[in-house]
């Protein structure tokens, strides 16, 4: 009885096996894509295994979030809400601004949309060439601070009209999310992809390997294509990089970072030279990212000790003045020196 039993079986079995042999030898066989090019002022850089070229319906994705939180698209949702138009918000926008709310709450407000007129005021985001003085920067800290600002029955409600949002330091980790789950809905599962740095990663490379991201080494030459610090071995994970060891300017032989503190109004002082985070999704890695390079190193290491599902790889500048690294435990094994 048990041996026609088995008799029975083996053909399921041997069908069983032959489909998984086939369905191996096609995910090997399947080519690997890559696209390129030009979005949200930076450069996108997207690898894929699948059986089509979707560099069309990718640009496209990227194009909708263009859409709505571009502040240099003139006819984007976030351009209309600075300019206090009616304006219907997409579900991107509204998705962006919840998550930018509930990360300025969780630190203290170093995260901070609203802080634009502060950036722009210290010549970062448009090239001023004066720095703003007390009185200037008294001015513009009335119009800057997240909770001045709430959505409500579909529309943003701003304490004061002349406030303006910028997602900047959280768009381009959303965008690569967009282009992951867009890729996950075609059913992709081996991919990389890469909006100014911000990466999201998904299965195994075209060598079968997990995917590999280097995390550059602060150097003070804008010139310089950047020299590996560290390699991280990174799959099914997001992950997001900031620093202020590029972006700054020499006034009065002082160091002025590019990262402006929403709650003094001035550009940060301090040792964290970069931070990279992981997060399962990359707008949250963006955002903490940003924040970190707000908080510097100590206090950045309470938050991630509030939060276990993140991890990062902070660089910093000793007592000696050389550079040193701060890793989150559970990140340890991924990093290749």
């Amino acid at each position: 009885m048990k041996n026609k039993k088995l008799l029975w079986q083996l053909p399921f079995l041997t069908l069983l096996v032959v489909g998984t042999v086939l369905i191996i030898r096609q995910q090997q066989s399947m080519p690997y894509h890559h696209n390129a090019g030009m979005v949200f002022g930076t450069s996108y850089s997207i690898t894929y295994q699948c059986d089509s070229d979707l560099h069309e319906s990718i640009k496209a994705e990227l194009q909708k979030v263009d859409n709505s939180l571009s502040p240099f698209n003139k006819h984007s949702v976030i351009t209309a809400v600075n300019q206090n138009q009616e304006v219907e918000l997409d579900r991107m926008f509204t998705e962006v601004f919840a998550k930018a709310m509930a990360i300025s709450e969780e630190t203290g407000g170093a995260f901070d949309i609203t802080v634009a007129p502060l950036v722009n005021a210290w010549g970062f985001g448009f090239k001023h060439s004066t720095q703003p003085d007390q009185h200037q920067v008294d001015s513009l800290l009335r119009l800057v601070g997240y909770r001045k600002v709430t959505l409500k029955d579909g529309r943003i409600h701003k304490q004061d009209s002349r406030m303006m949002l910028d997602c900047s330091a959280i768009a381009k980790g959303y965008g690569s999310d967009v282009v992951a789950r867009f890729l996950r809905s075609r059913d992709v599962k081996n991919f990389m992809v890469e909006i100014g740095g911000e990466i999201v990663t998904s299965g195994i490379n075209a060598q079968r390997v997990p995917w590999k991201v280097g995390v550059i080494k602060p150097t003070e030459d804008s010139l310089s294509a950047g020299e590996l610090h560290s390699v991280v071995n990174v799959t099914d994970i997001a992950m997001a990089t900031s620093g202020n060891y590029r972006n700054f300017y020499y006034k009065g032989g002082k160091k002025y970072a590019h990262t402006v503190d929403p709650h003094t109004g001035y550009p940060v002082q301090h040792s964290l030279l970069s931070a990279t985070v992981l997060a399962k999704e990359c707008a949250t890695a963006d955002a903490y990212a940003t924040s970190f390079m707000v908080l510097g190193l100590e206090k950045a290491k309470e938050i991630l000790a509030r939060h276990p599902e993140l991890m990062a790889y902070l660089i910093y500048s000793n007592d000696k003045g050389e550079n040193a690294v701060w890793c989150s435990p559970s990140l340890k094994d991924k990093v290749e020196e």
